[in-house]
């Protein structure tokens, strides 16, 4: 019979579980008496420095998705299990050597300021604050249900509580601490992650002597040669490239990573933060796939899928394995904490898009005044949170794993390509922009409904129209593709003008906010 915690209330969870809530709830007060303006409630008043912008950018990226769900496909598949972490992780030195620092000169608040420094700025916004919205809209309905699952396995607590203990502390951090807040929610989350993933792998370690031979002899006397193997996860060459794509250029192109690059003073400090923040993933990612073999070696296929099919409890059973029930508190709350940190960050970046974008830049025109802003971006996170809560219990039971990718996937062909065009293409012309980024949404949509995942595990239909499971490769290039044909036929001669200047000010900052 398997013993085990999970899934019923102990004292030990509940205790650091309240810890983080009432240090979080503390630091959002704390932000509050210092967010008045838009830079503070946006951009935390472009005062965080390179080294904590690192941190609360790892806190961003490394979601509950990447700390229980690599180390479960580790455990269950194997060798496979490292695309994820290294499609995750390869993203972050195209982010470094490609955007960092012209974003931080060209920006203000989002990356649709870049993309529409020369270009027309309503058709451009509305364009680019689409593609942040839906891109925003599907991760965070993936983080929900996840939580709704996850606390629910950890706590015992029913999974509509759960979602909407979620989406209530979510809500409380953006809406009165804003930017600052919830860098410091996702510094902490970040520290505590690291930690925890440490140790545990140190308790693995232990137990092999400190010798990876062992661990990986001891999984291949169980399991076979084939977990040392490519081949357990992806079988389709292709699908692996498509995966890849979407994992390592949709980085540069998540609207929640981008607005990060705002919250320091200068491009300089832009740099370093990426800098820092791709040791410690980097670091994270080599922990997991330590985490997910240690699992499959000492808890075993049987007891993880048993608890869970997905294989998302691996780390927990084997914390709980290690380290009694007192380690298993600790990291339940440490993984509710990591779904708060990316949710906060994601509502925050979903709020700038529609308050800043939409309302400032489209309906006002760019008329608006600082306390207008910052009440339309207030009214923005709270209608996103409570959509966010009412999604998370829609889409309860369901599976829905395959929206992270596909927001991965819009976040490669909707925002990368004409961001990156835009910056370095002087022939980039408005309607190239926005034929670019309706193309990479859509064709990231359409194709991901035809594909397998979702064509035939969601919809059951026998056969899927499109092969693939993910769709980047064909929407990254087309979205390139159209960009370009379109640019290349409707000139810009205003846009083409504007070109030096621009460059001037993305590489040497002058007139930078």
């Amino acid at each position: 019979m398997l013993e085990t915690t999970i899934g019923q209330p102990t004292l030990t969870a509940i205790v650091f579980f309240f810890l983080f809530v009432i240090a979080t709830l503390y630091i959002t007060y704390w932000a509050a008496k210092r967010t008045r303006t838009t830079a503070e409630f946006y951009a935390a008043g472009r005062s965080i420095t390179g080294f904590q912008n690192g941190l609360a950018l790892a806190g961003d990226y490394m979601s509950a998705a990447s700390f229980l769900g690599i180390a479960g496909l580790v455990a269950l598949k194997g060798y496979d299990g490292l695309i994820y972490s290294v499609g995750f992780l390869v993203g972050w030195p195209i982010v470094m050597f490609l955007i960092a620092e012209q974003l931080r000169n060209l920006g203000k608040y989002t990356f649709a300021d870049v993309v529409a420094y020369r270009l027309k700025q309503r058709q451009i916004r509305t364009a680019a604050a689409t593609g942040a919205l839906i891109t925003v809209l599907l991760y965070l309905i993936a983080q929900m249900v996840g939580a709704g699952s996850l606390i629910k396995l950890l706590f015992g607590l029913p999974y509509e509580i759960a979602v909407v203990i979620v989406g209530a502390l979510m809500i409380a951090y953006v809406l009165f601490g804003g930017m600052l807040a919830t860098t410091w929610v996702q510094i902490i989350k970040a520290v505590l992650l690291l930690g925890g993933a440490t140790i545990l792998v140190f308790l693995i370690l232990i137990k092999f002597g400190f010798n990876y031979v062992d661990l990986f002899s001891t999984v291949t006397d169980k399991y076979g040669e084939k977990m040392l193997q490519p081949g357990g996860l992806v079988k389709n060459p292709i699908d692996t490239i498509s995966l890849g794509l979407a994992l390592m250029f949709g980085t540069a192109g998540l609207p929640h990573i981008l607005m990060r690059f705002y919250t320091v003073p200068d491009a300089k400090e832009a740099r370093k933060s990426v800098f820092y923040a791709t040791g410690f993933i980097g670091y994270f990612y080599i922990l997991t796939f330590t985490i997910g073999f240690g699992a499959a070696a000492l808890v075993g296929h049987e007891i993880i899928s048993k608890i869970d099919k997905g294989g998302n409890m691996a780390a927990p059973l084997l914390a709980e394995a290690l380290g009694g029930e007192i380690f298993l508190g600790f990291l339940a709350a440490v993984a509710f904490a990591t779904i708060l940190a990316v949710v906060a960050g994601l509502t925050l970046a979903g709020a700038s898009a529609v308050s800043h974008d939409i309302y400032v830049g489209v309906i006002r025109r760019g008329k608006a005044d600082e306390k207008q802003e910052v009440r339309a971006a207030k009214i923005a996170t709270l209608v996103l949170g409570v959509l966010a809560i009412l999604l998370g219990i829609a889409f309860k039971g369901q599976n829905v794993a395959f929206m992270v990718g596909l927001a991965f996937a819009i976040a490669a062909s909707a925002n990368f390509p004409a961001l990156l065009m835009s910056i370095f293409w002087k022939k980039f012309t408005t309607q190239g922009a926005i034929c670019s980024i309706y193309t990479g949404l859509a064709l990231s949509v359409i194709l991901i409904i035809l594909s397998p995942t979702v064509w035939v595990d969601i919809l059951k239909n026998p056969e899927p129209i499109f092969p693939l499971k993910s769709p980047a490769i064909v929407s990254f290039f087309a979205a390139f593709l159209v960009g370009i044909f379109v640019s290349l036929i409707t000139r810009e001669r205003e846009a083409e003008d504007k070109f030096e200047a621009e460059k001037i000010r993305a590489y040497i900052g002058v007139g930078a906010e």
